[in-house]
Formats: structure tokens, C-alpha cells, sequence
């Protein structure tokens, strides 16, 4: 029988130092892209790939994520009051009556394998995707979709992959690799930001994983990296020696927010799409040229 991808694990309990100050009191993944947060636009992603069990890895300053997917009952009575439907149906939307979200607290910032493993209460035994919400791709169809699609053929680890300029390698997490189909590719190797003199290739791992629950041995048996931190890459690299693990070359365009660089072309280019403000908003950017 294949195995079904039904939960999806967002580690939102970084510090989102490089936003300072706007980061202070609230999350990083709060932050808007036009008119919705990061987190928002990940958890729309999982959900178009048909994942129903949310569950974020959360720290202190998290909160308003909470809130976010919570039902707001007096801001829903006073837009219903004010018969602003539209608004209600907007809020009322923000997550889908068919899909749960879960909470669990990451006591200390012990890095991204860490914050994966504190998931394993809730996942237990099943396949499952990991989305990091400050990597916003836009994809047609998502891509989380796409990955979920080539885990329905393959039914092992799936890497999300791009190829980067040689000298970001130092940047991210670079695989090794042979290519087993269109897009897909047969991992052999992974190094954790290697320098670009030394890196084994150009393909970079992204914000998107689905990894099985055989992760969770290696992640509670690594040892800590730098600054006694568990890194999903050391995890991921011990799991190869038993399972096949596979990267997705997957078709969209990444704008990483976690830099203020990305995060504003990621304005820019939401902001072209968005129906109600894209055609006076290309006129204006047409006056700064």
C-alpha cells in the first residue's frame, strides 16, 4: 500500500535577527507580503497538496501565529455587524474548517533538526513534509504539490532543490547528485555550506523537505554541530545509508524572505499579481524607472 502525506511541520521558533527590530515582538513568519504573512502562504501551500494536520514548532514571541489560524470571534461579529462580507469571508478563510493545526513549544533554540524532532509526538510513524516559511516560492502548481506527486511514484525522502550561483554554495546545504528522471535527481551526497572552491555542485537545498519517519532515529542519535546545534543536514546525510533519498528540481521561483533583499522583491512581484492592486501598482513603478 503506498503511504499518504497528510502532515505538514513548520519550525517557526527562529529569532528572525536579521529583521530586527520589526522582529522584537513578533515572529518573522507574521511578517506580510502584500496583504498575508509568510506563514500563511506556506500553510496555503500544504494545503493545496491535499496535508490537513498542521503542526508548528514554536518558541517565545510566537503568539500571534496562534492567533493567526485561531478563529477571531470579535473581529468576525464586528465585520458581520458592519455587513462587511467580504472581509468576514477573507478572515474566516485563513485556514480551512477540514484542517487542524498543532502547537509544540521548542524550549531552546537547539537548530532546524532539533525543531524537526520536536514534531515526532505528532507525526509518529508517517511521512511528512517540512515547509520553512520564510522560503516563499511561487509555484504553479505548488510546490508542495509537486513534491507530494513525485513522492506518490518514489515513497522516500524528497529534497526541494535550485540551482545556485557557485559562490551562495557557502549559503546552503549542496547535493551531490545523479539524475534518475526529468527534474528528479539520485542523491549520493550532502554537505552542510560547503565553499564554493570546494562544493560538489551547484544544487542547493531549499526550504522544502519530505522526509520519513525514519529521520527521527537519526536526529535523536546525532551529535550536536556547531553551537550545540542538531542539524537537519547531519540527520538527513545519516538517513542516505539506509534509505534512497531523492531532490526535486522543482518548477516555481524562490524569493528568500529571510533576507530584506528577497523579502522585497517578494513585495514587488506578489504585488504585480495581486487582482485588486496590480495594474496601478506596475503604473507606479513604471514612474521610478
Amino acid at each position: 500500500m503506498k503511504l499518504k502525506i497528510t502532515k505538514a511541520v513548520f519550525p517557526v521558533a527562529g529569532m528572525g535577527s536579521r529583521f530586527l527590530p520589526a522582529t522584537k515582538a513578533t515572529a518573522k513568519e507574521m511578517l506580510p507580503v502584500v496583504d498575508k504573512p509568510l506563514i500563511q502562504y506556506a500553510v496555503e501551500e500544504a494545503v493545496a497538496a491535499g496535508i490537513t494536520d498542521m503542526v508548528f514548532i514554536t518558541g517565545r514571541n510566537k503568539r500571534a501565529i496562534e492567533d493567526h489560524f485561531d478563529k477571531a470571534y470579535e473581529l468576525e461579529a464586528t465585520l458581520e455587524a458592519q455587513g462587511k462580507k467580504a472581509l468576514l469571508e477573507v478572515v474566516q478563510s485563513v485556514v480551512p474548517k477540514h484542517v487542524n493545526c498543532i502547537y509544540i513549544r521548542q524550549a531552546e533554540p537547539l537548530g532546524l533538526g532539533h525543531a524537526v524532532l520536536c514534531a515526532k509526538p505528532v507525526i509518529q510513524d508517517e511521512p511528512f513534509v517540512v515547509i520553512l516559511a520564510d522560503d516563499l516560492i511561487d509555484g504553479v502548481p505548488p510546490i508542495v504539490k509537486q513534491m507530494v506527486d513525485v513522492f506518490a511514484q518514489y515513497q522516500c525522502s524528497i529534497l526541494g532543490v535550485q540551482e545556485v550561483p557557485r559562490e551562495h554554495t557557502k549559503q546552503y546545504g549542496i547535493v551531490s547528485s545523479s539524475n534518475l528522471a526529468p527534474n528528479v535527481e539520485r542523491v549520493h551526497g550532502i554537505v552542510e555550506k560547503p565553499k564554493p572552491e570546494v562544493a560538489p555542485s551547484t544544487l542547493a537545498v531549499v526550504g522544502r523537505y519530505i522526509l520519513t519517519p525514519r529521520i527521527f532515529h537519526y536526529l535523536e542519535n546525532i551529535q550536536p554541530g556547531t553551537g550545540g546545534e542538531i542539524q537537519l543536514t547531519d540527520g538527513i546525510e545519516a538517513l542516505m545509508g539506509e534509505e534512497q533519498l531523492l531532490a526535486y528540481r522543482f518548477n516555481g521561483i524562490r524569493y528568500d524572505c529571510g533576507s530584506k533583499l528577497g523579502y522585497l522583491k517578494a513585495q514587488v512581484a506578489y504585488g504585480l499579481q495581486h487582482k485588486d492592486l496590480r495594474d496601478e501598482f506596475a503604473a507606479y513603478l513604471k514612474t521610478l524607472a
